[in-house]
């Protein structure tokens, strides 16, 4: 069996759109929260009486949540099953940088979650008053109403990060498969938002919380991207230095 090839310099790597963008992004969330598209896209799963539309569905729970989320799973411990033989059958040495870094950015998109969650205490939709329960509603950054029940873990959304975790494949396809790579991307973005449009059915989260997520996991795939796999073009010598000895005289 051939060894694995090893792709020469990366891709350049447009720094205003990968990291700006996301970036700039985060500020408006912050600065302009969209609570009024929150509750609005909420309202449409909700009735007075009866709860959230998604609220009792097989589908959403056992399937859409469950299943799939077991799915990404099994991706992520293939992923360390590839770093470990890539330690131990020389062929993959190759592979042991690529495998390490999906290893890495798939467990970090995912455990920051519980932490972040815990640390915000932000309500999830139906633990409010608004939709049958009985917090209070407060923003990200505004102060905490007093607490009722008990304090909320919905921010940023759990269940989509096992979807937008998956930005991991287009980066480590970038620089080897481009084609397969954008296949990945659509893939990732396709799966975090279907993902977070069964949640807010559920009214396990609002919209707003999935979008801080799906940005919080693309910025942490690119850092590892950038530390881990971005190889820089090679600098090529001024061409003085290529000229035989007589003729720089």
């Amino acid at each position: 069996m051939m060894p694995p090839s090893i792709p020469g310099a990366s891709r350049p790597l447009r720094t205003w759109l990968a990291l700006g963008l996301p970036l700039a992004l985060i500020v408006l969330l912050l600065v302009f929260e969209p609570t009024r598209l929150d509750f609005a896209l909420s309202d449409l799963f909700y009735q007075p009486g009866v709860g959230f539309s998604g609220g009792h569905s097989a589908f959403l729970e056992d399937f859409l949540h469950d299943r799939a989320k077991q799915g990404v799973i099994v991706i992520g411990v293939l992923a360390i099953a590839g770093l470990l033989a890539s330690w131990l059958y020389r062929p993959w040495a190759a592979l042991r940088r690529p495998f390490g870094y999906l290893v890495l950015a798939m467990a970090l998109s995912t455990a920051i979650v519980n932490p972040v969650k815990t640390l915000t205490g932000v309500h999830c939709p139906w633990s409010l008053t608004q939709y049958g329960g009985e917090e209070t509603y407060s923003p990200l950054l505004g102060e905490r109403a007093p607490v009722v029940d008990k304090a909320g873990r919905c921010w940023p959304g759990g269940h989509a990060s096992s979807g937008f975790t998956l930005f991991a494949l287009y980066f480590v396809l970038r620089d080897r498969k481009p084609r397969l790579a954008r296949a990945a991307l659509l893939f990732a973005l396709t799966l975090g938002t279907v993902f977070s449009v069964g949640r807010v059915m559920q009214g396990a989260h609002f919209l707003s919380h999935n979008v801080w997520t799906a940005l919080f996991d693309w910025l942490i795939c690119l850092g590892f991207y950038r530390l881990i796999l971005y190889r820089q073009a090679q600098t090529t010598a001024p061409a003085l230095a290529t000229l035989p000895l007589e003729s720089r005289s």
